[in-house]
């Protein structure tokens, strides 16, 4: 067992190491130990690995790799084999499943994930659109929008709209206030899926108190933003109103802005699919 203060684990990627990181990071997130990561993107060349071996030869620790080129991998290897260290093949099984399903060798070659094809000038042109359609700064053009969610104040609308412009999904995003309603123009739309996205009156006083006090220095009086009865009334006018137009609703009080995301995602492609059968 390992005795030290803290655990290394060590990702080493030919790319941006993005994925790994956030593979690395979901599952350090079910220990209760410290852990030091280490990350070394962009290792594609033998000079650039020998910067990776020095770091394994100071610290030790374990190793987690998403590297194709076969020369690097089994030096990467060797070397960890040498050291006694760990060495994990993250991308492994998806790309032995896949070759094996599509019949194919992979190509082996690093970054492709990140090459400049018309999927990423999609994902950089939906950010473009989710900042032009934040808060509802503008409705010019908003039926074009793969998504538009609709919400109260703080219910997490426009970084959940960014995330998912991440993924090529063109979103928008209009604030729901009861004293001004809801743009009538914008419900003759019907490309668009419409979200509702709700949130405990709890969660909402507590979020709106940071801001007031974000805004203000932390001095602010009796505010009906943050208003106990003013704010159950906001909500449950809310979700009348996302029942009232049929449109599916999603309560964000314990969700993180990638559940949420990963929820409309589904949305998304239930319609995509009905929307095949019907034609």
């Amino acid at each position: 067992m390992n005795t030290h203060k803290h655990f290394v684990v060590h990702l080493v990627s030919d790319a941006t190491g993005a994925t790994l990181q956030g593979l690395a990071e979901a599952a350090i997130s079910q220990f209760d130990v410290p852990v030091q990561q280490k990350l070394w993107p962009q290792v594609r060349s033998e000079r650039q690995l020998d910067r990776v071996i020095r770091g394994l030869e100071q610290s030790g620790g374990l190793v987690f790799y998403t590297l194709v080129d076969g020369a690097l991998i089994r030096r990467l290897e060797e070397v960890c084999h040498t050291l006694g260290l760990s060495c994990i093949a993250v991308m492994a099984p998806f790309i032995e499943g896949l070759s094996s399903y599509v019949g194919q060798e992979p190509i082996g070659r690093p970054g492709l994930q990140h090459k400049l094809d018309a999927f990423y000038f999609q994902r950089m042109e939906a950010i473009d659109f989710a900042m032009s359609f934040d808060d509802g700064q503008t409705l010019e053009g908003i039926e074009t929008a793969d998504v538009v969610l609709v919400g109260v104040s703080r219910t997490s609308k426009t970084p959940t709209c960014i995330y998912l412009a991440r993924h090529g999904i063109r979103a928008a995003n209009i604030p729901l206030v009861k004293e001004t309603g809801f743009p009538e123009d914008v419900l003759m739309h019907d490309r668009p899926l419409f979200v509702g996205l709700t949130e405990s009156v709890d969660r909402l006083i507590e979020l709106r108190s940071t801001r007031l006090k974000s805004d203000s220095g932390g001095l602010f009086s009796h505010n009906h933003y943050i208003d106990p009865e003013r704010v159950e009334e906001e909500v449950i006018w809310a979700r009348k109103f996302f029942k009232t137009h049929g449109w599916p609703t999603i309560d964000v009080t314990k969700r993180s802005v990638e559940e949420t995301a990963a929820e409309i995602m589904v949305l998304l492609q239930i319609r995509k699919e009905k929307m095949e059968l019907d034609e």
